[in-house]
């Protein structure tokens, strides 16, 4: 497998670190919260009183502790009776209440394409799980090596091939590539400087998006609007350019997860249509979530079509909904908010109550408190 570039340094910038670039940069790989950010987290505007079942098994509390994550999810829920909420940061092995999660990057061969598992379990099957850790150590490090990769692209000269390319695509002139340039740039001298200091969670594509955010206060919006769209469009070719030989094989995972008596949860297929026909063994797949539900009602009667082709005694498939919220995205200033990522909450799954959906839910035995019940029962045996 190769490793992914993990080297900040850049070489012959122009870019000059000001007191206010150091000062950000630090608030954005902080782990710590303020008392503003934890009563942000601990009492968000939005209540559900109605909900009193509750299945959350795709999320990413990010640096939020879970002790504040309880909080939350006991104010939106006040009425809750039941619930199975499992935390699945992106490798990185995580334990809220009575069972752990994780959302492991991996390789397909058969259909050559990197796809996602929602791996779940019971915390003592994961005490001592020494190779199933190991593996998600080594993916984890993809993220920061991709950053690496991804900031000195974007650090090069305007003359790079790929970065004209990403420029003709998004419509990106001079300035924005001057732009840029100069932001990567600060970030390397930044990531060097403060290396011993960052924590690895912090290493991640996302810090670009986020350190370009904190240039509204100062330059036109619509430049930095501009220059997201462009580094958006650098990003695909970084991904697309990425060695897959890196990740460990979907049946790895998949394997390990079986000998350690763990379940299986495919999210988001939309994104890789192929892995509905590879006949992996899998608890269920995510048929709806917030970035992925162009196809929720064909993939309900999918799973209903599957398990009939099942025999009685044979496991059959879940319909699970993955609210894929993204905790950090709570923290920041209302005038920096992603509306639509900033809008996910824990649980938070509205096609579990449209009444189109659900008929075909009935009829696929995929009801909210019939999955809960099932799948607990499954980690649980």
């Amino acid at each position: 497998m190769v490793m992914p570039q993990m080297k900040s340094k850049a070489k012959s910038t122009t870019a000059a670190i000001t007191e206010l670039d150091e000062k950000e940069f630090r608030l954005l790989i902080r782990q710590s919260l303020t008392p503003e950010e934890q009563e942000r987290i601990t009492h968000p505007q939005d209540r559900y009183p109605k909900d009193k079942s509750v299945l959350a098994v795709h999320w990413h509390p990010e640096w939020v502790e879970m002790p504040l994550v309880h909080q939350r999810v006991n104010h939106m829920f006040p009425n809750m009776e039941e619930h199975l909420i499992i935390p699945t940061q992106h490798n990185e092995l995580m334990v809220y209440d009575d069972f752990a999660g994780v959302e492991v990057d991996c390789y397909s061969p058969e259909f050559n394409c990197k796809v996602q598992l929602l791996l779940h379990f019971h915390p003592d099957r994961v005490k001592d799980a020494q190779v199933l850790k190991s593996m998600i150590s080594h993916t984890f490090n993809y993220r920061s090596g991709q950053l690496f990769n991804f900031l000195h692209k974007l650090a090069k000269e305007s003359g790079d091939f790929g970065l004209q390319k990403a420029a003709s695509q998004s419509g990106a002139g001079k300035e924005v590539l001057d732009f840029v340039r100069g932001l990567a740039q600060k970030l390397l001298l930044l990531l060097d400087q403060w290396e011993a200091e960052i924590p690895p969670t912090a290493i991640k594509n996302k810090l670009i998006r986020d350190f370009l955010d904190l240039q509204r206060s100062r330059v036109d919006k619509s430049l930095v609007d501009r220059a997201q769209f462009f580094v958006s469009n650098v990003k695909k070719q970084i991904k697309q350019e990425f060695d897959l030989s890196y990740f460990y094989h979907t049946q790895d995972f998949i394997a390990e997860t079986r000998a350690l008596g763990g379940g299986i949860v495919i999210p988001h297929p939309e994104q890789f249509w192929p892995v509905l026909i590879a006949g992996y063994d899998v608890d269920g797949i995510e048929v709806w979530n917030p970035q992925s539900f162009t196809y929720t009602e064909f993939l309900i009667n999918w799973v209903q079509a599957e398990n009939k082709k099942r025999k009685k005694r044979e496991r059959q498939l879940l319909t699970f909904m993955g609210d894929d919220c993204h905790l950090g995205e709570k923290l920041k200033p209302p005038t920096e908010l992603n509306a639509e990522k900033a809008g996910r909450e824990i649980g938070l799954q509205p096609p579990w109550a449209d009444l189109k959906m659900q008929k075909s839910l009935i009829q696929a035995c995929g009801q909210k408190e019939q999955i809960i019940k099932e799948y607990r029962q499954r980690l649980e045996a």
